[in-house]
């Protein structure tokens, strides 16, 4: 049998053409700026996920720790399906005193964020070949380190300096280039970029 009617010879042929593919389409997409325009978030904006403690001034029978349901509405002692996704922790706390005020006199409550998710759209999406995919709560200045370092990084299959950012930018969908491989194991700070809230960062798979 020539060399050309082998199994091994096909197969390795074809990783070869899927590598260069990979290769030119990454370098189609131009490189994440290493500076974006700053989107402040003045005030915090429950998302579903998140974790609220309800307390209730004078009343322990009423104040309890609660999860954001995926609907973004809470349950608690006396008050059944309160929409708290989209709003601040202090406008929750003034619906739920108008909702207690129909069993009790002048409540006072108080909601404090325990465990962050945040709204989908202030959110940072990693996928792929990062050793703990997941989505993160963007925090003013985040850059593309600080989510490398809460996922856990990258994994021994991933093609760092291939993994792309996608982002919306006045209405168009944008896709950029990052270096987590120089970043993560070569250690070059030049390949940190910020990221923004609704990014997705993704890192795809290296072939051998």
């Amino acid at each position: 049998m020539s060399r050309f009617g082998r199994p091994g010879f096909w197969r390795g042929l074809c990783v070869l053409w899927l590598g260069g593919l990979l290769a030119a389409c990454a370098g189609t997409h131009p490189d994440a700026p290493n500076e974006v325009e700053e989107r402040h978030l003045d005030q915090y904006i429950i998302g579903p996920g998140d974790t609220l403690n309800v307390s209730v001034w004078r009343n322990p029978d009423l104040s309890t720790s609660v999860p954001v349901r995926p609907d973004g509405q809470i349950t608690t002692p006396l008050v059944e399906d309160v929409q708290a996704s989209g709003v601040t922790p202090t406008e929750l706390a003034r619906t739920m005193e108008e909702e207690l005020s129909r069993y009790i006199r002048d409540p006072v409550v108080t909601v404090v964020v325990t465990g962050f998710a945040g709204p989908y759209d202030r959110q940072v999406r990693v996928i792929g070949q990062a050793a703990q995919p997941q989505a993160l709560q963007y925090r003013e200045h985040m850059t593309v380190l600080d989510v490398m370092i809460a996922v856990g990084g990258i994994t021994d299959f991933a093609a760092g300096n291939r993994a792309v950012i996608i982002r919306h930018e006045n209405g168009e969908r944008k896709q950029y280039r990052v270096r987590l491989d120089d970043l993560v194991n070569g250690g070059d700070i030049t390949a940190n970029v910020d990221v923004l809230p609704g990014d997705t960062l993704i890192i795809p798979e290296r072939f051998f």
